[in-house]
């Protein structure tokens, strides 16, 4: 088994900044989440970016799906205990159904964007 990383860097690199170029480093951090600044310099020396995607879009593309979901199945168990359902209820579930998969699109469509 191999030894942590850490352990391996044995080579000490230093790095002469103004106060405006540590404000910005440290903001441009804060912007992608990170907290340790010699993984931020050393990931942005190797590889010149680090992104931090915002799901929330996603996070919400999944709730409305759980709730039509729920719908489905609360319609599924009406038709099953007493064989009706209305034409009005599948026209609604199918219209929901329909936004989220554009939801869908449009996300997909945006991180295949970022790639």
């Amino acid at each position: 088994m191999s030894e942590p990383s850490e352990t391996k860097r044995t080579i000490f690199v230093s790095l002469r900044l103004d106060q405006d170029e540590v404000e910005r480093i440290s903001q441009k951090m804060e912007e992608v989440g990170m907290h340790n600044r010699s993984a931020y310099i050393r990931k942005m020396a190797l590889d010149g970016y680090c992104i931090k995607l915002d799901f929330s879009e996603l996070h919400e593309l999944m709730r409305l799906l759980s709730i039509c979901s729920n719908n489905l199945n609360q319609y599924a168990k009406k038709a099953n205990t007493d064989g009706s359902i209305y034409r009005e209820d599948i026209d609604d579930l199918r219209t929901r159904f329909d936004d989220l998969f554009q939801a869908g699109t449009r996300i997909v469509r945006t991180i295949e964007d970022l790639a």
